[in-house]
């Protein structure tokens, strides 16, 4: 930080001599690495999507920071760590964050304040989300060389706590708190969807719509692509269901026990508990029926599984109109779905989801989706430049502790900008490597 405020520090000595601090290193910060996503962010232009989908209602004579430079001084702060607007009271004299921004290094005329980007976040209207939303999806396209043959659209619904009484707030008996219940909707590990929603309703509404906009913008770019729908037994739904059949989309959905289900399993319930009664170990055992409930308008395929355990019964069932041999599509396709409860923790503890902490709705949604963006820079950055080293698979708040948390000072003339990182940082081979792949990337028009 360059914002030197004389303060004096005092440590204990150091054999005979004093050990004191002071902040006046100058153009010092700690995030050097954060570079790294500036560079993914020029290959996909995550950034200047979100900029022009966003309409800046101010009156042009009167602004002092560009629309573009309050979404990347957001967007980027999250994804160093930095939760809260009240965090830029400081941080906007951070000389990395002014390069990220864009504006250059300036410590006389710092980026936006705490209060302008509440304003900004309050500001930003349904239309302009609605449009946000959507360059999600048209990063996930660009993100492919060719299209797939096949992908699984995974959704998912959680709980995010209110921090007050807000827009929205209602409490919600099944988590027990007052909450918001975003809906996600994840392709592996590309975020396609991040939809807020107030808690008081079913945890499926709007999925059927959604996944309507999502399967009809795919396949405008890969129409030959075959698309999944994968859920658990929260979107079971037969008019989701119906529509699914009538588009030509695949579902493999949990489907929630029942006095019926158990009966139609009757048969491979039973002799699960006889073999492990026999055995004394888990049993598995698999079979298909069909079945409709009630309200439903068909029956459906529905895949058993008959576990049994010292823990004794646990049977599952899942609704599928996918092909194929019941434990293989239970245990390769279905049971998958939960590497996406991982991607929501990720966005939700490693990149601050969850705060939603302003007191219109409208804004709170916007937050969620500077969030996501920098979700998506991250997973960007995992794809495209860590392959094949150890942090391939890591988390987003391993990546920003290992790669992108670097001290660095920072020095600039007339013709050049200049990083002296850490002489004593542990990864510059691989910190080096990863740059060196995005340099070399082509980037790829939006």
């Amino acid at each position: 930080m360059t914002d030197c405020n004389g303060l004096q520090l005092h440590f204990s000595r150091i054999e005979r001599r004093s050990l004191q601090g002071f902040f006046d290193g100058g153009a010092i910060t700690s995030d050097g690495g954060a570079l790294l996503l500036r560079e993914v962010d020029r290959q996909f232009g995550l950034i200047d999507a979100i900029a022009a989908a966003i309409e800046d209602g101010r009156k042009p004579g009167k602004v002092t920071h560009g629309l573009r430079t309050l979404l990347a001084q957001r967007i980027y702060a999250i994804a160093l760590g930095y939760e809260d607007g009240n965090d830029h009271h400081d941080l906007r004299r951070d000389p990395l964050l002014q390069i990220l921004a864009e504006r250059g290094i300036d410590p006389d005329v710092p980026l936006a304040s705490p209060s302008t980007l509440c304003r900004f976040e309050n500001a930003v209207d349904g239309e302009s989300l609605v449009r946000f939303a959507e360059v999600f999806v048209a990063q996930f396209l660009a993100a492919h060389d060719r299209p797939p043959k096949q992908i699984v659209l995974d959704f998912d619904a959680t709980d995010d706590p209110v921090h007050g009484r807000q827009e929205g707030r209602f409490f919600h008996g099944y988590y027990d708190h007052y909450c918001y219940l975003p809906l996600y909707v994840f392709s592996g590990r590309h975020l396609l969807c991040a939809y807020l929603r107030p808690s008081k309703i079913d945890g499926a509404k709007h999925s059927r719509a959604i996944l309507k906009l999502l399967v009809q913008r795919i396949r405008r770019d890969w129409p030959e692509t075959q698309i999944i729908f994968r859920g658990d037994s929260g979107f079971c739904r037969w008019r989701l269901l119906r529509w699914c059949d009538r588009h030509g989309v695949k579902y493999i959905v949990g489907l929630a026990k029942n006095a019926r289900l158990r009966r139609r399993a009757r048969r491979q319930i039973t002799t699960a508990r006889w073999r492990h009664r026999r055995t004394g170990k888990k049993q598995r055992l698999f079979g298909e029926f069909d079945y409709a409930a009630g309200s439903w308008d068909t029956e459906r395929r529905v895949i058993v599984k008959a576990e049994h355990s010292d823990q004794g019964p646990n049977p599952r069932f899942v609704v599928t109109n996918l092909s194929g041999d019941p434990q293989r599509l239970y245990d390769e396709v279905y049971c998958q779905r939960g590497e996406m409860e991982n991607r929501i923790k990720e966005q939700q503890l490693g990149l601050f989801a969850d705060r939603t902490s302003c007191h219109a709705f409208a804004a709170n949604q916007f937050r969620l989706l500077l969030s996501s963006a920098a979700y998506t820079l991250f997973e960007a950055l995992r794809r495209e430049a860590l392959t094949g080293t150890e942090l391939a698979h890591a988390q987003c708040d391993t990546i920003r502790r290992k790669l992108l948390k670097i001290g660095a000072r920072i020095t600039q003339s007339v013709r050049r900008v200049v990083l002296h990182l850490a002489g004593g940082y542990p990864l510059q081979t691989l910190f080096a490597t990863a740059l060196q792949r995005l340099r070399h990337r082509q980037p790829i028009p939006i």
